[in-house]
């Protein structure tokens, strides 16, 4: 009783503290004056407890509740004859449920969990992605270097309101300006170097329609706005990198630099001198972007530079190797065949135990630095690709982060929940032969997960 008496004085004086400052009563930098009102306090209001709150340590979901839930979910026709589960217990990793979970199932963009993790523990969550702007070999000459920021936003869109905020174009434009005024230098050529990454700008594993359609861009160390043709478009430009130096170079005449000689390609000495440069947001705030929005540029942008940091080439079979090497150091390489970071790639294979142990790990406390993978998972009913799923399962509002994978004829779910007696598990849903019939194996995957929270 005493302890109740203290918690409810507490609340009490909190929302007492509140009403004051809405009032205008406690005035910052004056000596406090209380004011007695006429009006009677307000009530406080009880709210929820924060999504996927921390602890996670209740008892463990009945394992003949639960397989008896998720045996008969899984045969929902709609899912089709090739269909894989997992459910981890988070905390021990104890398998919970088990249905064909070690075998490699295409993922779609559950790849970029595998992505995430891989970015995470080879870059660190505070790396940065650069544009820059160097000097030629010739006086006069500036070059534009890509720094493998697909981020970078063109004025059309760098004021448009979106989480990382993302480095501008503009910004570097007014840097170089303001550098080259005070240099006494007004008239330049500029090249532009794009040559961090090697290789083809597609996967030979791609489908050929995913750049008409909008679903990628070609894949450069060098673009704005993600290579898109125009805001709020799917439509990706050709060359991603000669569009972005057009772009700068129309910048820079606004700012009063005259340039002539201009689209030509060409690589930055070494030891170029800086001029300016600008910095994409941290690695941990990408690596939230890629999963809440699914983005497919960002998410092969990660894998390259994780190459890069792991000693391989820059393109997708270096990113593919060195995403493998980061695993296999986090002995979390079993089960994962990775052929691209974005999961376009129909060859990919994982299996639904290394997806539920790899986001399990990122819940882990043990591994803080992998946290933003969880907090990057959109939300049931709330965020992301997410947001507009579990609409018949209110009852799931909330309670699941997950990270959604689609391409013709497969749905995937991975991801994690809190389960209603307390535990936190981790789970992987695939389906790769999934039927025609638009949303009916998203539904089937989000009942689930539902099942998998009601344990």
């Amino acid at each position: 009783m005493a302890l109740v008496t203290l918690v409810l004085l507490q609340v009490f004086v909190v929302a007492a503290g509140a009403h004051l400052l809405a009032s205008g009563v406690l005035v910052a930098g004056e000596p406090e004056t209380v004011v007695v009102s006429a009006e009677p306090p307000p009530i406080p209001v009880i709210t929820a407890g924060p999504v996927l709150a921390a602890g996670g340590s209740g008892p463990l979901p009945a394992k003949g509740t639960l397989a008896g839930r998720l045996t008969e979910a899984l045969g929902d026709p709609a899912l089709g004859r090739s269909v894989g589960a997992a459910v981890l217990d988070a905390e021990t990793g104890a398998l919970l449920f088990d249905s064909g979970a070690a075998t490699g199932i295409t993922p779609a963009s559950t790849t970029k969990v595998v992505t995430a993790v891989a970015s995470m523990a080879s870059l660190g969550p505070d790396a940065r992605l650069s544009t820059r702007v160097v000097r030629g070999a010739s006086p006069g000459s500036i070059i534009l270097v890509g720094g493998g920021d697909p981020t970078l936003a063109s004025p059309r869109t760098a004021a448009s309101p979106v989480y990382p905020r993302p480095a501008s174009l503009a910004v570097l434009a007014a840097r170089t300006a303001r550098a080259l005024k005070q240099a006494g230098v007004s008239k330049v050529t500029v090249a532009y170097d794009d040559f961090l990454y090697t290789g083809p700008r597609t996967a030979a594993t791609w489908k050929p329609g995913y750049v008409p359609e909008g679903s990628v861009a070609p894949v450069t160390a060098l673009m704005v706005d993600e290579g898109r043709a125009a805001r709020g478009s799917d439509r990706r430009v050709s060359d991603p990198s000669r569009t972005a130096h057009g772009a700068f170079v129309s910048l820079l005449s606004k700012y009063g630099i005259t340039v002539s000689k201009s689209a030509r390609r060409s690589k930055a000495p070494a030891g170029a001198q800086e001029i300016a440069r600008v910095d994409s947001a941290p690695v941990y705030a990408l690596v939230e972007r890629a999963l809440t929005l699914s983005d497919n540029d960002l998410s092969e942008a990660l894998a390259r530079h994780v190459a890069i940091k792991e000693g391989e080439p820059a393109s997708f079979d270096g990113g593919a190797a060195a995403v493998g090497k980061v695993l296999a150091r986090l002995g979390a390489a079993k089960g994962v065949l990775v052929f691209d970071g974005s999961g376009l790639s129909p060859k990919n294979r994982i299996a639904p135990e290394a997806l539920a142990r790899l986001v399990a790990a990122a819940a882990s406390p043990a591994n803080p630095g992998l946290h933003p993978i969880i907090s990057g998972m959109p939300v049931a009913g709330f965020s992301g690709t997410l947001g507009h799923r579990f609409d018949k399962l209110h009852s799931a509002y909330g309670l699941i982060r997950a990270k959604t994978g689609t391409l013709d004829g497969v749905n995937t779910l991975a991801g994690m929940t809190t389960t209603r007696s307390g535990r936190m598990v981790t789970f992987a849903f695939m389906a790769d032969k999934v039927p025609p019939g638009w949303g009916k194996a998203e539904a089937a995957l989000d009942r689930l997960a539902a099942a998998v929270a009601a344990g």
